[in-house]
């Protein structure tokens, strides 16, 4: 199947329909958690370019129709997932998945959008209006409060998307893009952005350390802002600010805790 994509991805849309068939069984696996965009191989996360490039045939290759869900109608070229019961997943009226994303057992989805190619774990809470954009990954256990944004990605090809690991918090409105990484057990505040390009600083400790693009296992970040020279003068601009770690030697659910309290973090 990878070689079959790989293949006919510089094709155009004309010429794609007799290779349907391996492109729908690229997305029906993708739906059924099956094959994943990003992986951990040997401890290791990589990006399953292949598959990414599954998703943009499927677009080309499929055409926009009208869907029936209920009292509402859409006109789109990527079916709603179907949910029976059997997935074991808990979906609040007004939650959107899209075909190509996977949604493992424990899960709740509050009234949110997960786009096609996501993967969200076992027992993630999905909360209200927050969204889980195209080829992210979240891991299992992980929280993402309201109106959090996880940025999706399909193009450039070379671009990752963002991966947060299990066991992670995110807090309301944070907003997470351009392939950023929350490593296991982090905690993000309320309102944190980060991009690829963002400065993250480690202040816990009597020296700071910079982080860009990777989240530190079991962190504690807040927002900040740090100045930066302009041709105009020198402004503040957002950066992240790591105030603290989990204890490791707790349970999660408590370590949660003692972390809001101990750093007074907003979520």
């Amino acid at each position: 199947m990878k070689e079959t994509i790989e293949e006919i991805f510089e094709l155009p849309a004309d010429q794609l329909a007799p290779h349907g068939g391996v492109i729908e069984s690229a997305l029906a696996l993708m739906d059924k958690g099956q094959l994943k965009v990003c992986e951990q191989v040997d401890g290791q996360w990589q990006v399953n370019q292949w598959a990414k490039k599954a998703i943009l045939l499927y677009f080309r290759y499929k055409k926009n129709e009208p869907i029936e869900c209920g009292p509402f109608s859409y006109f789109d070229k990527v079916p709603l997932k179907q949910w029976t019961g059997a997935e074991k997943v808990r979906v609040v009226p007004q939650a959107i998945a899209r075909f190509g994303s996977f949604v493992d057992e424990g899960a709740i989805l509050m009234p949110s959008y997960v786009n096609i190619g996501a993967y969200v774990g076992k027992g993630t809470m999905v909360d209200t209006w927050a969204t889980v954009g195209s080829c992210a990954s979240i891991g299992a256990g992980v929280h993402l409060s309201g109106g959090v944004g996880i940025g999706g990605v399909l193009e450039p090809l070379q671009a990752n998307p963002v991966i947060i690991e299990d066991g992670c918090f995110v807090g309301s409105r944070c907003i997470l893009v351009e392939g950023v990484h929350v490593k296991k057990g982090a905690v993000l505040g309320a309102g944190v952005t980060i991009t690829g390009s963002t400065k993250i600083f480690d202040v816990s400790g009597s020296e700071t350390k910079e982080y860009k693009g990777v989240v530190p296992e079991n962190s504690v970040v807040i927002p900040g802002t740090t100045p930066k020279d302009f041709p105009g003068g020198t402004y503040n601009v957002p950066c992240a600010l790591i105030i603290g770690k989990r204890k490791e030697s707790t349970d999660k659910k408590t370590s949660l805790n003692d972390a809001l309290r101990e750093f007074d973090v907003s979520v």
